[in-house]
């Protein structure tokens, strides 16, 4: 004779990890089918972890109570794709990379009429307007075109209209200092109540776009590429294609920057480049630029 289960009673452990498991395995694919964003090659622990907050915040007890509303509520769906994107980003973060951005890329995008920049997982945009207030300083603005790109059109539409939570400027400034500052970073902001926007003339510099790097394809013909503090959560094979794609958009002779736990050294496309600073892990394409 067979014996009911009982519903209520507890899954021993083993069992219930395996169970979430196989639920956080439908989930994403759910997710890739529904609404084509594809995690399922991002790093597992830093994935579950996300889904997990996400989860609670929602007052869901498993996740394949996530997977119905993901499938039949569309702003349920955005809520949860702010939670599980990876948006820890400030005005010049790791200021030593911009000081080296500035002393040594700078000299050499100066021997050209002009150049484009290409951030890569820009979250809400801070990044590319420090590289932006950095080009001015230096008098190279005017002769560069800026591409951030993000796969979350929320966190892109923060970036576009560069409008910032004015409690964070005391620590931005402090960041703009040590990047060898050449003003005062109150010069590239206007500020209304607790709020401040980025500049106009820094913002006309800056074309923001829809882009994946799980899915999308090369973009451009770039002098520089930054992709900082992203690759860390992706799985190996997906680090591999996102370098790829950033070798392939870059001009013979351009840059790519990476994160401070990110490397180049061991990755199949290692023997393209040389390294330029390997403390700010920045990485020159080899081969001969052309100046047109």
């Amino acid at each position: 004779m067979r014996t009911a289960l009982n519903a209520s009673a507890p899954i021993p452990g083993r069992l219930a990890e395996d169970i979430e498991a196989i639920e956080i395995s439908l989930l994403l694919e759910a997710i890739r089918r529904r609404w084509s964003y594809d995690f399922t090659q991002y790093s597992q622990a830093s994935i579950r972890r996300r889904l997990d907050q996400a989860r609670r915040a929602a007052g869901l007890a498993h996740f394949s109570e996530v997977l119905s509303h993901v499938l039949h509520d569309e702003s349920f769906f955005d809520r949860l794709l702010g939670a599980i994107s990876v948006t820890v980003t400030e005005l010049f973060r790791d200021p030593p990379c911009f000081r080296a951005l500035r002393e040594q890329l700078i000299p050499v995008f100066k021997t050209f009429p002009f150049v484009k920049i290409w951030c890569a997982g820009c979250a809400t945009g801070e990044e590319v307007y420090s590289l932006a207030i950095l080009l001015h300083e230096e008098g190279y603005l005017e002769r560069a075109r800026l591409y951030a790109t993000d796969f979350n059109r929320h966190s892109l539409d923060i970036g576009e209209k560069g409008i910032y939570p004015r409690r964070l400027i005391e620590r931005y400034a402090e960041n703009y200092r040590q990047s060898g500052a050449r003003a005062e970073l109150s010069d590239y902001y206007s500020s209304s109540y607790d709020f401040v926007r980025m500049k106009e003339f820094l913002r006309e510099r800056i074309v923001f776009s829809h882009h994946n790097l799980v899915t999308d394809g090369v973009f451009g013909e770039m002098n520089l590429v930054t992709c900082r503090n992203v690759l860390i959560y992706f799985d190996k094979p997906l680090q591999e294609r996102a370098l790829r794609l950033f070798s392939d958009s870059l001009r013979h002779g351009g840059f790519l920057c990476l994160g401070a736990r990110e490397t180049l050294l061991f990755s199949a496309i290692a023997p393209l480049f040389e390294v330029q600073d390997r403390r700010q892990k920045i990485y020159r394409k080899r081969g001969v630029p052309a100046h047109g």
